[in-house]
């Protein structure tokens, strides 16, 4: 378990974990309630972003007539594949950056 703590009360690794487990309404919670540890303000950024990315793809996919379903499943696979990899690393207390998504986010963490 992680000596720190979030200014939520949750260990860092469980709060950044929750930012994965509930894909985009987690980032969007703990963007809103965390106040110091810079670990959950990066993974809450970086699962809004891969994740928002995600749905507009989905979206798009939707608009494609023949190919389509086939781009959507592929993009729910590696939906599946971010997440597990995700939640894995920010339980262990990693700072795991998805290549696009995490070089991003830590932008994004400079101005906050």
């Amino acid at each position: 378990m992680s000596p720190f703590r979030s200014s939520t009360g949750l260990p860092d690794n469980i709060a950044g974990a929750l930012c994965y487990f509930f894909p985009f309404a987690g980032g969007i919670v703990f963007l809103a309630l965390e106040k110091k540890s810079r670990f959950v303000l990066f993974h809450a950024l970086q699962s809004l972003i891969a994740f928002g990315a995600l749905m507009v793809g989905h979206v798009l996919s939707g608009l494609l007539p023949l190919i389509g379903p086939f781009i959507a499943a592929i993009l729910s696979l590696c939906g599946l594949a971010i997440w597990l990899l995700m939640v894995y690393h920010s339980l262990g207390g990693r700072w795991y950056r998805l290549p696009w998504a995490g070089a991003f986010a830590e932008q994004q963490l400079r101005h906050i």
